[in-house]
């Protein structure tokens, strides 16, 4: 890792935290979800990044990858609120999350999550194994009673890839590979009072470019065009596109942009059990000799 590139990191899990904060006190009773996520995709913005997807709002027994469409009016009512917020800076990230208890009544959820993530942390340096991690995350949720969500994991980050190897397990599972010094890492626990196990609902609003390919439509070419040029291989919302085209040439472009393989979805990730309450905490973090260099602080 260069310095310049150290900087970068440095830089975009700084924005990426400060947004999250900020994030954090818009989360309220009565506020508009959707207004509250475009708030902070522009606070990373402002703040001199780009938003390295669109800010996730997952209520409940939803844990990942839920962002509100562009005519959603819908407002917070007591739900358990999950803040999953990322900026980037020249392709180099910063990735962080929270949750808020807008009922008051799982505050044990919380704290199982956020003690997960210390344990986490306190185990991360060079030559640590990853199966450390995940038992070290595992026992601290446990320890509340709840269960880790064990197909939902941490992972690795490199420049312009979220989600790099490895996979940080929030579970023992004796994986003996370590961790190496310099490596970026994210360390994301999720607490649940359900069954530990999540599946992809049916609607995504969430998509980001697999790969170009030529496309007869001109609507849906000049979409892809935008794609390219504003996210590259970053996640992005509907309600962005539609902002600029409008909701039902954005509607249309998606469809057929999904039919010929050029995107992929991300449809919310939720909790068998359905009843359920999911809690999680994330931190990005560089490896150390000594331990963990926490970027998203």
């Amino acid at each position: 890792m260069t310095s310049e590139e150290y900087e970068k990191w440095i830089q975009a899990g700084k924005i990426a935290a400060e947004a999250l904060e900020y994030g954090r006190t818009l989360i309220k009773n009565g506020a508009i979800m959707r207004d509250v996520c475009e708030k902070i995709d522009q606070k990373i913005i402002d703040l001199g990044a780009k938003p390295a997807w669109p800010s996730q709002i997952s209520m409940d027994s939803v844990a990942a990858h839920y962002t509100p469409d562009h005519d959603d009016e819908s407002a917070f009512d007591g739900q358990v609120v999950s803040l999953d917020v990322g900026a980037q800076v020249d392709g180099y990230v910063g990735d962080n999350a929270l949750t808020v208890d807008l009922s008051g009544k799982y505050d044990y959820i919380l704290k199982a999550a956020q003690e997960a993530l210390n344990a986490g942390i306190s185990k991360v340096k060079t030559g640590a194994t990853l199966g450390e991690i995940g038992k070290a995350i595992q026992d601290a949720i446990t320890a509340r009673d709840l269960v880790s969500i064990k197909n939902l994991s941490g992972h690795g980050i490199s420049r312009f890839v979220i989600h790099d190897k490895p996979s940080v397990p929030n579970y023992a599972t004796n994986d003996s590979r370590q961790l190496k010094e310099g490596q970026v890492i994210a360390i994301e626990p999720f607490a649940s009072n359900g069954i530990g196990m999540i599946y992809e609902t049916d609607q995504a609003n969430i998509f980001n470019l697999r790969r170009r390919k030529p496309i007869r439509s001109p609507f849906a070419r000049e979409i892809l065009n935008f794609i390219e040029q504003e996210y590259g291989p970053f996640p992005f919302a509907t309600r962005w596109l539609a902002a600029n085209f409008g909701a039902g040439k954005t509607n249309l472009a998606i469809r057929e942009l999904l039919k010929h393989d050029i995107l992929d979805a991300h449809p919310p990730l939720a909790e068998q059990n359905k009843d359920a309450k999911v809690a999680v905490f994330e931190k990005t973090m560089i490896v150390r000799n000594d331990g963990a260099e926490i970027t998203t602080k």
